[in-house]
């Protein structure tokens, strides 16, 4: 792609970046939010003004147009994923969108002053990123996390049990699907159990560098300056910037406290809960064919594979988003690939204890 046709993309990426946000200011109830979406949308429509002059200043014309089946998609994603997910998404474009517009800065098409307007772009597109992830500080996101990693493990966890099962069990699907479900419940109990034991302990460990910290303070100011010296240093802030740092916090135990120990936020029994029924969500995909095709486990297998298939892409989109990934197609990938390469050697595993222990069934 050359010069002139980035820019003309550009061009239809901001005009298209200027309704989305324009429609958003429309559907949103926050104040805050909207007067925001409202703002971008300005700054987007200035945007598109400079791609345009830049065009046509070079003979290139280009015709103000609505995508209206990326307008759709993604009236239909903020719908589905919500507002918090939804706004990740647009934090992703304009970390993307940044990234584009830097490489294009050192262009040599760009005359100096299109390249100074384009600076000020750049510091736009960094204010709008800031300004949208400023909307999720508050927003937590551990939850959604529990539920993402529980469904993940119980979609590839059972899928390979299913698969390693049906490769011994070839004309028994009900006897797999009863196994993986057997398995999948245990396996439920045991990631919940997990999740609790995992965040309660954190939770512990925390409180108990607390209280020390609290008993250093007031039985030696000292001790505790040095502890919270160490920690500085070992981050790897410079010990003369670490101490005037330790030196102007000296007499505030709980600005000493919370740089040494991180808060933790999550609930132990809500993380228990999302993490358990997340998996119990994610063995249905892969061991509900079993329960409905009663001639075959390796047709059953078949389609079990397709809807694992299906829920991983899902599940992978999400977590691409959730952790403001920079390519969600290479997210969704890695996650298919990784449950069915884990499902073919379970089936390899099956049929060589097939072999091994000469079971016919």
């Amino acid at each position: 792609m050359d010069a002139l046709d980035k820019a003309k993309k550009f061009y239809y990426d901001e005009f298209e970046a200027k309704q989305l946000y324009s429609y958003l200011a429309k559907v949103e109830n926050k104040k805050e939010i909207r007067e925001l979406f409202e703002e971008l949308a300005t700054i987007e429509s200035n945007h598109t003004k400079f791609w345009y002059t830049f065009l046509s200043d070079r003979g290139v014309k280009v015709k103000p147009k609505i995508r209206n089946r990326s307008l759709w998609f993604y009236k239909a994603l903020r719908t589905l994923l919500g507002s918090k997910l939804f706004i990740i998404l647009l934090e992703m474009q304009e970390s993307n969108s940044t990234d584009e517009y830097y490489k294009y800065y050192k262009d040599p098409i760009l005359t100096e002053k299109e390249r100074h307007m384009l600076s000020q772009i750049i510091e736009d597109e960094l204010e709008h990123e800031k300004n949208l992830g400023n909307q999720n500080k508050e927003a937590n996101f551990s939850n959604i996390r529990d539920f993402i990693l529980g469904m993940n493990d119980g979609l590839v966890e059972i899928l390979g049990t299913v698969t390693g099962l049906s490769a011994v069990y070839q004309n028994k699907p009900l006897v797999v699907g009863t196994s993986g479900l057997v398995v999948g419940i245990a396996g439920a109990l045991s990631m919940a159990i997990g999740a609790y034991t995992s965040v309660r302990s954190q939770r512990q460990v925390n409180e108990g560098i607390k209280r020390k910290m609290e008993l250093l303070f007031n039985v030696s100011k000292g001790r505790a300056k040095e502890e919270l010296l160490n920690k500085l240093n070992e981050s790897g802030i410079p010990e003369d910037i670490s101490r005037e740092v330790v030196e102007k916090l000296g007499d505030n135990e709980n600005a000493m406290a919370n740089l040494l120990v991180e808060e933790v936020k999550e609930n132990e029994i809500k993380s228990a809960l999302y993490t358990g029924l997340a998996y119990l969500v994610g063995l249905i995909f892969p061991v509900i064919p079993y329960f409905f095709i009663s001639s075959s486990s390796i047709i059953a297998l078949v389609f079990s594979v397709i809807f694992a298939t299906i829920a991983l892409s899902i599940v992978g989109g999400i977590v691409s988003i959730a952790s403001e990934s920079l390519s969600i197609k290479n997210k969704i990938i890695e996650m298919v690939l990784s449950g069915i390469g884990a499902a073919a050697l379970s089936y390899l595993f099956g049929t060589l204890v097939q072999l091994i222990f000469g079971i016919n069934a």
